[in-house]
Order: C-alpha cells, then structure tokens, then sequence
C-alpha cells in the first residue's frame, strides 16, 4: 500500500511539474510577444494543416502591420463589435458572459459569446478550436497573463493582424487588399464595419458577403463606433 502511495504521489508531483513546465512555456511566449511579433498562431497552424489536405500547396494569406498603419476605423469597429469594454476590464466581461449563457440558453444552442478581445487572441495563439472546460480554464489563464505583461494597445496589435477573415486570410492587412483591394490604413468606416461583422463566422462571410444579416450587422456596428474608446 504505501509503494502505490508513493507512485501516486511521485505521478502527481509529475503531473504538476509538466503543468507548471507549460505555464512558465506559454509565459515566456507572452513576454516575448510583448516586444516581437508572433510569425504564427496555434490557430493559424491548425487552419494551414486543414487547408493542406486538400490542397498540399495551400498557403495562408497573412501580413503584419504596426498598429499605426491599421485604421483608426477598423479599431473602433472591431471593439464596437467584439468588445465595447475593452479599454476599461482586465480580460474578462462578466455581464456579457452572463447575458450570453441566458441567451443561449434561451435558444438552446449556442447564438452568442461572451469573449472578450483578450480571450479571444489566448484563444487564437495558443489553443485548438474544442470546447472543453480544461482548454477554457487555459484560456482565462492565458488571457490573465496577456493582460499583466501587455498593454491594451499591443493585445489590440496583435489581435487585429493574427484574427481569422476568411478561408485561409488572417490579419487586418491581409484581409482588406483580400475584400477590398487597399491597404488597412485606408479603410473607410463602412468596409471597416462590415470587416467587424464577419469576425464571428469569417469563412461563412468569404463566401457569402451579402446576406441580410451581414448587411444588418454591418449598420449596427456603424452607429455604435463613434463610443467606441480606442487604446
């Protein structure tokens, strides 16, 4: 009996050392990240693996741009749309969290989310798509570590040019010469609205640009950006 105690407790001390291993792993990505632009995403590598078994030449579209040459409309949309309180939580948007379970709730499936910007980008760089409650308690990890080492303009950064906005594109730049054939700093506010509005279900919106509820959407975030508070 005590030889099997001694194993569970050496394996359980294991178990935290490799736990703690990973954590300190992903803090040293987060204070890295903080000074130098990640190249690639967690997120990026899985749709690139996905793209590459249909098509083994398959590439993403993908280009980094400084904060100053992404539209001052684009991220008043983006936050409009994704995050009203960006500027003033520390990562976590309890009331939408709350308001989204109800409405889901109601609907009986998932309608809504209530991820804030920051815990979308942990999301995005770090963790597969599933829905499980251990990848959610790394997410609110990582989105703690996010905003401790960063400041609300660099997670903007960063976000904008890493999102998903279509079948293969990722980034602000990418995507605005992918829709609309100019660079993200010249974006007017109605292309930048309606760039917001397909953030939820970009590859659906690649390939449906026009339907009523992009178009609503798109009105929507138009009329709330002027409130939008930008870092």
């Amino acid at each position: 009996m005590r030889f099997l105690k001694r194993w569970f407790l050496r394996l359980f001390l294991l178990f935290l050392a490799a736990v703690l291993a990973y954590q300190l792993w992903i803090f040293g990505h987060v204070v890295y990240w903080n000074a130098y632009n990640p190249s690639s995403t967690a997120f990026m590598r899985d749709r690139l693996g996905s793209l590459q078994q249909k098509n083994p030449a398959a590439m993403l579209r993908v280009r980094w741009v400084p904060y100053e040459q992404i539209a001052q409309s684009l991220k008043r949309a983006v936050i409009a749309a994704e995050d009203g309180k960006f500027p003033d939580h520390e990562g976590f948007d309890f009331d939408a969290m709350q308001k989204a379970y109800q409405k889901n709730l109601q609907k009986g499936r998932v309608v809504a989310g209530g991820s804030t910007i920051s815990q979308q980008l942990a999301k995005n760089l770090f963790l597969s798509g599933e829905k499980t409650p251990g990848r959610k308690l790394q997410e609110a990890v990582i989105t703690f570590m996010l905003e401790k080492v960063m400041s609300k303009r660099r997670i903007l950064e960063i976000y904008l040019n890493v999102i998903e906005w279509g079948n293969g594109v990722f980034g602000a730049e990418a995507a605005t010469r992918y829709y609309y054939g100019v660079s993200a700093s010249s974006l007017s506010a109605e292309q930048s609205a309606r760039l917001a509005a397909m953030i939820p279900n970009p590859r659906f919106y690649d390939l449906n640009r026009n339907t009523p509820w992009l178009l609503k959407k798109t009105g929507i975030i138009l009329r709330r950006m002027p409130s939008a508070t930008v870092p």
